[in-house]
């Protein structure tokens, strides 16, 4: 089976927040980072990057080459909360997530296609989910590993698409300077260039013995690369503190019943990914924000960790009934968060009834054959004859 990487990197993601959380900065160069004198520039709107300033360089540096830049000291509280909330996203297409920092990840999506389609489609649905949901743009790379999938996010930013198919790759590598292969620093490159190597492809015709010669036992590696040959995997080196799931509505909702019913909505989608990824919970967490901007929450934590739709359902609808409805809801979440791997237990509602379990794992077969919509119990099918 072909191996698919998916590489998205989100688009000047500091500057991109605060031009989103305050309009008057929107079209301006806005300069994220220590605002002293000893500063270094963490992110740059692409506004002030038409004036040289870059990321890692020194704000009194940034200040002469963009005098009328914006400058904001960096506030992590709120990118930890939006990467999260894109890291949310991932999980609905891959249950294989590498994050490399706030604003990037790897995605294993090989096998996938029948789910959500093929590994570009999936790319597309991840770009439109954060700019609809989150009013933010990515770029993403598409190819057979790790190394092309991130040489390709950066290839049309910003708010990029580019794929590189395993045909492609010699054409696509060919022309590209040496320094954007890993492990080629400024020494490394001083060497490459000293042997005559500029470009990637050439690199990739050079001897990998006489490479090595060089540059060490690193010079295999460059070499590997240079042919697009990385079989590093994706590795998931950190487990979701929560999944979860939100809708906004069209037109805000007014009665509780309606509620009800997209509450399963939510909760089926939910404990479709707790299942797949092996995960239970014991938080379940109600979010309810109403037409005037609102917003509470409402939380319960469980004795034994639950995955299972009808428990999830049974709590969630508890918190939702202990919320009172004075106006209009225009949107509607299920969080559930004290995730830990699933050890076959069922909740303490759910403890010795195996048809819930047995029902839960035969719906699930089925999402994974057809899709996440394809099956749907009980009150969903209200909405979805609508």
């Amino acid at each position: 089976m072909q191996r698919w990487i998916i590489h998205v990197d989100m688009d000047a993601f500091y500057a991109a927040v605060e031009q989103r959380d305050n309009p008057e900065l929107r079209g301006r160069p806005v300069i994220i980072g220590g605002t002293g004198p000893r500063g270094v520039v963490a992110t740059a709107s692409y506004e002030a990057r038409k004036f040289g300033v870059r990321s890692a360089m020194p704000a009194i540096e940034a200040k002469r080459r963009c005098p009328h830049g914006i400058f904001l000291a960096p506030d992590h509280q709120k990118y930890n909360q939006v990467s999260q909330q894109i890291i949310q996203i991932f999980t609905d297409f891959s249950p294989v997530i590498e994050p490399l920092s706030l604003d990037e990840a790897f995605l294993d999506v090989t096998g996938m296609d029948g789910l959500f389609g093929s590994p570009v489609d999936i790319a597309v649905k991840i770009k439109e989910r954060i700019k609809s949901e989150l009013g933010l743009t990515a770029s993403a790379g598409v190819a057979p590993n790790k190394f092309l999938a991130k040489l390709a996010s950066d290839m049309k930013k910003p708010d990029g698409l580019m794929v590189i198919r395993p045909e492609q790759v010699v054409q696509v590598l060919a022309a590209i300077p040496v320094t954007r292969l890993w492990g080629v620093g400024q020494s490394t490159a001083q060497i490459l260039d000293n042997l005559g190597l500029k470009t990637i492809g050439e690199v990739a015709r050079f001897d990998p013995g006489n490479l090595a010669k060089h540059c060490g036992q690193v010079g295999y590696i460059i070499h590997q690369l240079a042919n697009g040959q990385d079989e590093r995997p994706v590795v998931a080196d950190r487990q979701p503190k929560s999944i979860g799931k939100e809708n906004t509505f069209a037109e805000d909702i007014r009665d509780r019943e309606g509620l009800k019913t997209q509450l399963w909505l939510l909760v089926e989608m939910v404990g479709w990914r707790l299942r797949r990824q092996g995960l239970s919970g014991r938080t379940i967490t109600v979010k309810v924000r109403f037409a005037s901007f609102r917003t509470i929450t409402r939380s319960k934590t469980l004795v034994v960790a639950a995955n299972l739709d009808e428990t999830i359902f049974r709590i969630a609808e508890e918190a939702l009934a202990n919320i009172t409805l004075n106006e209009g809801v225009r949107l509607l979440g299920v969080t559930v968060s004290g995730l830990a791997t699933a050890s076959g237990q069922m909740s303490l509602f759910d403890q010795g009834d195996g048809k819930i379990l047995a029902v839960a794992q035969a719906v699930d077969r089925l999402k994974e054959r057809f899709g996440e919509g394809a099956v749907t119990r009980g009150r969903a099918l209200i909405v979805r004859q609508s």
